[in-house]
């Protein structure tokens, strides 16, 4: 084509551009038509060519518009977008109060109303740990009862819940570690095993799942050798946390698809890179109460540290027979942690994620009551975990009887996690449940770090303000009896009356008596 033809073609594009882009378009539209009539994976698109892809498009993009669009900010699960604005105001240390009053249904059965008292513990009055006006320590030392050598209390009742590096990216992991070290917490590995990104100076509680991530040898079984080199090497581990279950897919195991098994990952976990990494459904270690108290006394007895189950709830025969035989032996977990049905994963089935175990009031109740009636609930550091993550929900928890909480998903919110539901998918648009170095790109570890601190601690603050405003110094110091529940049309009952317990009773002098065996203070 000569140049004075070229010249004149686009000096003809020039005088008529919508006549040539419409031109354009016409042919692309052509193109995506003839496709889709003759493609035949998508019914949609056949039945409606090029329209079709809009419904697809929608539905790609369909939980930022219902988060930012559609939805009132309460109708939004399993977060609603009031519940998310408190953790990101509290994380960036902006205004998380509220104005006009509330949105709530007060009358909704169901609903909880904390009994403020008529003469409220003076904020002048509190003593606060080397200055931390937020610090709020755990009553209770684990490994106490039993003797462990090295005896552990939490500097924080709130704490990191387990998520592992792996469903986590490198700097989400080191976000939430460098955060807990902050805010003085302990930081729960997950069962993904004791990585890098947890040795940033923070307390860390090791999980231990069906896998035995970084204690298994050559054929996946449990290795005391890797479990005591693997120990050695992290001097910040001051708990092993046994995980039976997980409240999202109790009796499920999971599985990080080959594609995610990094070489360092691989190495941390102690299987191959580029290969499925299949944490089983049950563990080869014990398979009833007795062999499972027998794996508990021997990691105590290697290790020295205190230890502690995590389970889900289903059927109560195990509960049973384990507070059976604790009671007999004096021998068993240190601390339970007791996960509802309504706590979060990576990825799970749904009839799991919907159907499979008890929520966290049903399951936790039945328990505690269980360890009541064989007079060792007080031998326990009980945690409570799912949907935990907020003041009025931790209360309830500690009234109930737990001791401490653990929090993962508020936690993911604290450093940016904005509740896209991506996590299974490898793709989470804020970098955080996510290997993609692209997509971790935009996550700040110190600035992160500095956000999940303030998340805890703010937590805490209003924590002690609510127990102030009941009367009390400690959050711990709530009974059943503090808080009523609606059970229908203008009709209220204690959460004592409504559970048909009360908690073994906390025996509290003041806040600068609880700081022994604090290791996160040292």
């Amino acid at each position: 084509m000569s140049e004075e033809l070229l010249i004149e073609y686009l000096n003809l594009i020039d005088e008529h551009a919508w006549l040539f882009w419409s031109g354009v378009a016409f042919l692309f539209l052509f193109c995506v038509f003839i496709h889709d009539i003759f493609q035949k994976k998508h019914t949609i698109k056949h039945n409606f060519p090029i329209v079709g892809h809009i419904r697809y498009l929608f539905e790609k993009i369909g939980p930022e518009l219902r988060q930012y669009w559609v939805a009132n900010d309460k109708e939004e699960m399993p977060f609603n977008r009031a519940e998310r604005s408190w953790v990101y105001a509290t994380a960036k240390m902006q205004n998380n109060n509220f104005g006009f009053g509330t949105t709530e249904l007060l009358y909704d059965a169901g609903y909880p109303i904390i009994k403020h008292s008529a003469f409220p513990f003076s904020d002048s009055k509190a003593k606060f740990i080397e200055g931390d006006s937020s610090m709020i320590p755990s009553l209770k030392v684990m490994g106490e009862f039993r003797n462990r050598k090295k005896l552990y209390r939490p500097a924080s009742v709130v704490n990191i819940s387990a998520m592992s590096y792996g469903s986590l990216g490198e700097r989400a992991v080191s976000s939430l570690d460098k955060g807990a070290k902050i805010a003085r917490c302990y930081h729960n590995t997950g069962e993904g095993g004791l990585s890098p990104y947890h040795n940033f100076g923070a307390d860390v509680v090791w999980q231990l799942g069906t896998g035995y991530f970084g204690a298994r040898d050559e054929k996946g079984k449990f290795s005391l050798d890797h479990f005591l080199k693997r120990l050695d090497a992290n001097p910040n581990v001051r708990a092993i946390e046994i995980k039976l279950s997980q409240g999202a897919k109790p009796g499920k195991g999971g599985i990080l698809p080959g594609a995610k098994v990094t070489k360092e990952i691989a190495e941390i976990r102690g299987i191959k890179p580029g290969q499925d990494c299949i944490s089983p459904n049950a563990h080869t270690e014990f398979d009833d109460v007795k062999s499972l108290i027998d794996f508990i006394e021997k990691l105590a007895s290697a290790s020295g540290l205190p230890i502690g189950i995590k389970s889900a709830v289903g059927e109560s025969k195990f509960w049973e027979e384990l507070a059976s035989r604790m009671k007999e032996t004096g021998q068993g977990p240190d601390f339970i942690t007791i996960d509802g049905g309504e706590g979060g994963t990576g990825a799970a089935p749904l009839t799991f994620t919907d159907h499979v175990s008890l929520p966290f009031k049903v399951g936790f109740a039945r328990v505690y009551k269980i360890f009541q009636k064989y007079e060792i609930a007080d031998r326990v550091v009980w945690i409570g975990s799912g949907k935990l993550g907020f003041p009025d929900r931790a209360i309830v928890a500690f009234a109930m009887g737990c001791d401490l909480i653990h929090v993962a998903r508020e936690a993911m919110m604290s450093i940016g996690c904005i509740q896209a539901q991506k996590c299974h998918t490898g793709h989470c648009p804020a970098g955080v449940a996510t290997q993609s170095k692209w997509l971790q790109a935009g996550l700040d570890v110190e600035l992160k770090a500095k956000r999940a601190a303030n998340y805890i601690k703010g937590f805490r603050k209003e924590l002690l303000s609510v127990a102030h405003a009941c009367g009390y110094e400690h959050p711990l110091q709530f009974t059943g009896n503090d808080i009523e529940i609606g059970a229908g049309q203008n009709r209220f009952r204690t959460l004592t009356e409504v559970l048909e317990y009360e908690r073994a009773p906390v025996k509290f002098t003041t806040m600068m008596d609880y700081t022994s065996n604090i290791t996160a203070l040292s």
